[in-house]
Formats: structure tokens, C-alpha cells, sequence
């Protein structure tokens, strides 16, 4: 059956719309007999190794969150699961967008890949599959240390500025886990497209806030290590998931680095082995760091510095006044005083006004779907801030509705006509509505002209926080950018079928038990029209070995694996390994 997101999760239901259109069914009935193996073998490692290596709620947490050995979790279990930790899970296709994947961490909820890597890469994928984002990202969750800096990473990393190069990155990375993932994929197309990636990072330019924020993501959530230098744990999903790295990451060549802010600036190439880790002593110390870095962003910096971000980034960007105004938009200019703060602010296309991330009635992107453009700062010759005047103090400035007036701004901008509304929220005055309005810059050059209709102006000091996105994103409609390059889902031939049903009637006889003796008419099939097979070989050995029958086909198979490996060793440490699983059975109480 297809199992839908759930959105009786209270988590999953506080999604906003520009968040829920990446989400898929996962269409549970997609994963065959062989995806169910592969979940199978990974797990069993990860229990087997990983309850050394892994940090400590690695184990409990896969119980929590809805995780057991012999099957592919489904997101119905997970959410039941998840919900008890005040979590929730979607399934998505592939990679999505690093500013939507920020936002979901920042709801509490769990982006599946709703896919599952193939058998040539049981070890390790580029792609997301369903195994690094449950098995690897779901368990750790558990921890609540450890899910109060997820949640707050991605509410930091929902407000960073991104750039056309960031999309551009993003785009080459998608295109090349889906080749990757492609039974059919051409051997030349892969190459092309790990190149263009190699490309993009290296000519990304000075990194965007988004991308330094991915570096530290990538080497806390993804490849972080916990507790000291000589005796590190694993927390980071990406080792987690991958029962190659899980193992090489704790070489001696492998550097350990502590991990603090200078992490930034470390790249990462999601093709490779990692060079480097970081180690953190404890979880509040990636919070500590988050902090540190936080302070440097825009929406904490603001003024000059955030304007220009905003106007570099291209995209919608929200400003905010120190009166509590937000203004959502694409900025392309702003002007700037003596003291090389803003003194004027421009957007162009459609613009919303907002405050406490609420648009405000009447100001929609409908309504000042030409741009808008506004003064910041004091009027001139005044000591009071405009935004926290009293009735009385606007009266002596001849600052109120029906009235003709003229403010001039520090710096030099003239705002000059008939005042229709006086807008305030908080105690702080908002917004001043003109009509027949004139506004002009120190050097004469027109800014606003009567012709042009009603002028807004903003009322505001300063500009103390500028972010990537709207403030009401439901009320703008904000579309997040969304790839049109789906991932592959293969039609399979006869010949795979088969090898389908061969998996299923292992995997029934080891969950339904009964008579043993159609096993090595399997074993006939795989050698006669699959014989690259290992791993369903391998199951089969399982099951006559714990159950110490057929000791003649028991050898034979054994002998079969022993060779692939010898020959072929690319399977050499997948056979031992599953050999040692073989004498050394995990626990059977995460076991459906």
C-alpha cells in the first residue's frame, strides 16, 4: 500500500504550504524483497558495530523511533513513533532544497527520502535514502540535547541568505545522486555530472551564509563526532548510514579535529570519504558554536551589511525596522547616509508588509505589486525617533491625518505630502500613508512622484535584521524553489523479477519458518541466472547454518562466498561481515 504523510502528527500538520508541496507518498509497495534485504543486512550491521562506536542513545532511540531490523520502516510507524518525542516524518523525493530542509528541522520534523539505495551501494550513497534519513538521523533525535540544536539549527538556517550559486550547487549535487542511483546510469553521464559538481564548488565565490551553514551541518549532523579526540563516539548520520565510513572514520588517518566556528571553513564533497571530522565535547557545544556563528548573519547583523546581502541574494529577503516592521520583497537598491547606514530602502515586483511575521491587512504583495521604497532613520533636527512619538509630540510636528506635512530625514531624504493614515502596533508608529506625495533624496533626484499613487512610508531608525525569505510565508504565497529533476524509479526486466521472487521466499521462510528443503532449489536459480548475487546467497546460509541443516549445501554456499569474496573485493569485507553476523546474532529484540 502507499502510505501518506500523516497529518494527524501535530508536527507534519503545522507544516505551511511552501513546505508540504515537497512532500510524496511513500508508496511503501515500491520496495522490493531486495530493498527489504538491504535494509536488513545495514541494520543488523549498525546494531552489530555500532553499539561500540555510536553515541550511547543510538541503540534505545532506534526503538523510539519506530525502527526495527527486518523491515523498512513505514512512515505511519515512524510518526506514531516519533510523536511520542514531540517529532514528526515526511517522506520527500531525494534532495530538496538546503533553506526547506533547514525549515523542516526547525517544525521538528524528519525529511525521509522515500527511496532506498541499491545493492551496489549497500555501503554508501550520495543520494538521501530512506536508510541514512531513518537510521541514521531518526535514532539520535531520540536524545534531547541533541533534538533542541537540530530544531534550532534550522530555525538559524530558514533566515540565511542564499545565492544563485547555492541553487546552482544544489542542482549539480541532485542530478548526480539520481545518476548515481540509476541501474542503467551511463558510465560518461556520471562523469560529466561530478565534474559540473567539482565546478560549482570550486567556483561558487565567496560562500553565502546558507553555505557556510551547510558546512557546519554537514560536519555535525551529518559526519559529527562526540566526546574526546583520543575516544570519539558517532552521532553524524552520514557515518551512521554507511557501514563503510561507520568503520574507516575511526582510522588513525582519519584527523580529528575539535570542533568549533573555524569549521566554516572546511568544504566537503558528498562523493568522498571525508579527509577531516570534528569532534565536540558535548552537544551544547555545537549550540555554543551555532550561537557564534548566528551573531555574524544578517538577521542578527542588519543595517548595511544585511541590506547588501539581501540585494546580492536576488531573492525575496525581508527587512526589518526597529519599529517592528517587516518588509518582504526582492530588494535592488538602498541608500546610505554619512555613518554608512541605510537611509533608503527600494524593492521592486510584488512587496508585503508585515509585523510579528503577520501581514497586515491591506498591504499584500497585491497591493504593492510594484515594488515599495522607504526612508530609515530620525527626522532631522529631532532628538525623539519618529516611531515612538506621542499624539501630542506628532500634533507639534504637524504630523497628522488631513494635514500637509514635510519630514526631512537625517541624511537628507524629503518625504513631502498629504498624510491619510497614521498606522501603529506595540506603542511604536508603523507606517505613515501619503497621498499627492513627493519624495526626494539630498541631491534632488526624485525618489517619489504624486503620479505614482499612494505612498507608504515605513517608519523605522534602523534596519536590525534582514533574512532570506518572507516573513508571512503563507500570506505571501512564498514558492519555494523546487527541482523539476525527479528520481529515477526502475521498471524492472524478467530476470530482476525473478531475483525478487527468490529474495521473498527467503525472507518468508525465515519470518514463517516450515519445511527447509525448497532452499536449495533457490540456491539452484541464483547460481544458474544470478550469479552475482551475495547477498540473498548469504541469507540462505543464515538460515541453514542457525538452524544446522543441510550441512552439505551449507558448505557449498560458504565455499561460493568465500571464492566471490577472494575474487571480487569489492565484496570482501560486505561477505565477512555478513559472515560474522552469521556466528554473532544481533539481539532479536528490535526484531518484528
Amino acid at each position: 500500500m502507499s502510505y501518506f504523510n500523516d497529518f494527524n502528527n501535530p508536527q507534519v500538520a503545522a507544516l505551511p504550504a511552501h513546505l508540504k508541496q515537497f512532500i510524496v507518498d511513500q508508496h511503501y509497495e515500491r520496495y522490493t524483497p531486495i530493498d527489504h534485504a538491504v535494509w536488513r543486512y545495514v541494520m543488523r550491521q549498525n546494531y552489530s558495530y555500532l553499539k561500540d562506536v555510536a553515541y550511547y542513545p543510538y541503540i534505545p532511540g532506534l526503538e523510539k523511533a519506530g525502527l526495527t531490523i527486518e523491515k523498512i520502516p513505514s512512515l505511519q510507524e515512524m510518526n506514531d513513533a516519533l510523536a511520542k518525542i514531540g517529532w514528526g516524518a515526511v517522506t520527500v523525493d531525494g534532495f530538496i532544497p538546503p533553506a526547506a530542509f533547514m525549515e523542516y528541522q526547525a517544525y521538528r520534523v524528519l525529511v525521509i527520502a522515500a527511496d532506498i539505495r541499491q545493492l551496489k551501494h549497500i555501503e554508501y550513497t550520495p543520494a538521501p535514502d530512506i536508510i541514512h534519513e531513518s537510521a541514521g538521523h531518526a535514532p539520535i533525535i531520540a536524545d534531547k540535547d541533541y533534538h533542541e540544536y537540530l530544531s534550532y539549527f534550522g530555525s538559524i538556517g530558514a533566515k540565511a541568505m542564499f545565492s544563485a550559486q547555492d541553487f546552482e550547487l544544489y542542482e549539480a549535487i541532485r542530478a548526480l545522486s539520481i545518476l548515481k542511483e540509476m541501474p542503467d546510469a551511463d558510465e560518461t553521464a556520471i562523469k560529466n555530472a561530478e565534474e559540473l559538481v567539482a565546478y560549482r564548488q570550486e567556483n561558487i565565490g565567496e560562500p553565502s551564509e546558507m553555505a557556510l551553514l551547510s558546512r557546519l551541518h554537514w560536519w555535525t549532523v551529518e559526519y559529527g563526532l562526540i566526546g574526546t579526540l583520543d575516544n570519539p563516539k558517532i552521532y553524524g548520520a552520514g557515518l551512521l548510514s554507511s557501514i563503510g565510513e561507520s568503520v574507516t572514520c575511526m582510522d588513525s588517518g582519519i584527523k580529528k579535529l575539535p570542533y568549533t566556528i573555524d569549521a566554516i571553513n572546511y568544504s566537503y564533497d558528498i562523493t568522498k570519504a571525508q579527509p577531516q571530522l570534528f569532534v565536540t565535547p558535548t552537544f551544547q557545544n555545537l549550540i555554543d558554536v551555532l550561537e557564534a556563528f548566528a551573531d555574524t548573519m544578517s538577521f542578527r547583523r542588519g543595517g548595511t551589511y544585511g541590506l547588501k546581502k539581501a540585494v546580492e541574494s536576488k531573492n525575496i529577503c525581508t527587512a526589518v525596522y526597529s519599529s517592528g516592521l517587516q518588509v518582504t520583497g526582492t530588494f535592488i537598491n538602498f541608500q546610505t547616509g554619512e555613518n554608512n547606514e541605510p537611509v533608503f530602502i527600494k524593492t521592486t515586483g510584488p512587496t508585503a508588509l508585515a509585523f510579528n511575521d503577520k501581514q497586515i491587512k491591506g498591504h499584500g504583495k497585491d497591493y504593492h505589486n510594484d515594488g515599495f521604497s522607504s526612508p530609515v532613520g530620525k527626522l532631522k533636527g529631532h532628538s525623539a525617533v519618529l516611531e515612538n512619538m506621542s499624539s501630542a509630540e506628532l500634533t507639534d510636528l504637524g504630523i497628522e491625518k488631513g494635514k500637509r506635512a514635510t519630514l526631512n530625514f537625517e541624511y537628507g531624504v524629503t518625504v513631502s505630502g498629504l498624510i491619510k493614515n497614521i498606522l501603529s502596533a506595540n506603542g511604536k508608529i508603523q507606517l505613515i500613508t501619503f497621498e499627492n506625495c513627493t519624495v526626494k533624496n539630498k541631491n534632488g533626484e526624485l525618489l517619489f512622484d504624486p503620479s505614482w499613487g499612494i505612498y507608504d512610508m515605513a517608519v523605522g531608525e534602523k534596519i536590525i535584521s534582514v533574512f532570506c525569505g518572507a516573513a508571512d510565508k503563507e500570506a505571501f504565497m512564498e514558492v519555494a524553489y523546487k527541482s523539476t529533476n525527479k528520481t529515477h524509479h526502475t521498471d524492472y526486466d524478467f530476470n530482476t523479477l525473478e531475483l525478487h521472487k527468490l529474495y521473498q521466499q527467503v525472507r518468508n521462510r525465515r519470518h514463517k519458518g516450515g519445511d527447509f528443503g525448497f532452499l536449495g532449489n533457490v540456491w539452484l536459480r541464483l547460481q544458474k541466472n544470478h550469479h552475482d548475487d551475495w547477498l540473498c546467497a548469504l541469507e540462505i546460509l543464515e538460515i541453514l547454518e542457525h538452524e544446522e541443516v543441510e550441512p552439505l549445501l551449507a558448505k557449498e554456499i560458504r565455499t561460493f562466498l568465500e571464492q566471490k569474496a577472494n575474487n571480487e573485493p569489492e565484496y570482501s569485507k560486505l561477505i565477512s561481515d555478513g559472515f560474522y553476523l552469521i556466528e554473532h546474532p544481533v539481539e532479536q529484540k528490535l526484531v518484528v
